[in-house]
């Protein structure tokens, strides 16, 4: 008996489903973060750590963002696939950029996130002690700046995007809210802007994602490669 046709549902259906989830996980994951209208980007380790000392939210948000990394880069290899014919070029360099930036989401959430969970069980004289290190955390120096190739990822997808739209397998509207909604992550932190990016992110890949649940993406695509 032949499991391909189980395993090709298989992947369509995580494939619709992390089309539908990610974007929503960002959503939820900028929506937990603390002074959410503050349009000030946060320097001050001072401020920061009232941001995220104890605070659950704060860090089960980022944990959130985190957790859609892979679902990220199995929507990033959907749209590869429906990136054919004229755009398949862009689909390929977009998704190596894309993929690659979400691959630096997890180091940075991973570095800059769970990390600092483990100075809530420190006593306040000791976490005021590490204030020179938490500041070059913040500043990411060393190493840390590995983590501004963070902005490979929408500039990535903005590109599998284009690459999609050349393709026919979306429309111009609805790339135009992806691409939109991938842009406006450029920014330096202000998290109701990266709010507004997840939001136009969800309206954009949901029909994606209800297409590729249902099956049409892929006939589409068939039929594409056929022509």
């Amino acid at each position: 008996m032949s499991v391909g046709p189980t395993i090709d549902r298989v992947k369509r259906i995580g494939t619709g489903l992390s089309f539908i989830a990610f974007p929503l996980m960002l959503f939820l994951g900028f929506l937990m973060h603390p002074n959410l209208l503050d349009f000030n980007r946060v320097t001050d380790v001072t401020a920061w750590s009232a941001e995220f000392r104890g605070n659950f939210m704060f860090h089960f948000g980022h944990l959130l963002v985190l957790l859609a990394v892979p679902l990220i880069i199995v929507a990033g290899l959907g749209c590869m696939r429906l990136a054919t014919g004229r755009g398949a070029w862009l689909g390929l360099i977009g998704g190596v950029l894309g993929i690659f930036g979400a691959f630096v989401l997890a180091v940075d959430k991973g570095a800059l996130t769970l990390v600092l969970t483990a100075f809530d069980s420190l006593a306040d004289a000791e976490f005021a002690a590490i204030s020179p290190a938490l500041q070059s955390l913040l500043d990411r120096k060393g190493w840390l700046e590995f983590v501004y190739l963070l902005a490979l990822l929408p500039v990535g997808f903005s590109i599998m995007t284009l690459g999609m739209l050349r393709a026919q397998a979306i429309g111009r509207t609805q790339a135009a809210v992806i691409i939109v909604g991938l842009l406006l992550l450029l920014n330096p932190d202000i998290e109701i802007i990266s709010v507004a990016a997840a939001s136009l992110m969800c309206l954009g890949y949901l029909p994606l994602g209800i297409k590729e649940l249902r099956g049409e993406s892929s006939d589409v695509a068939v039929v594409r490669e056929a022509k």
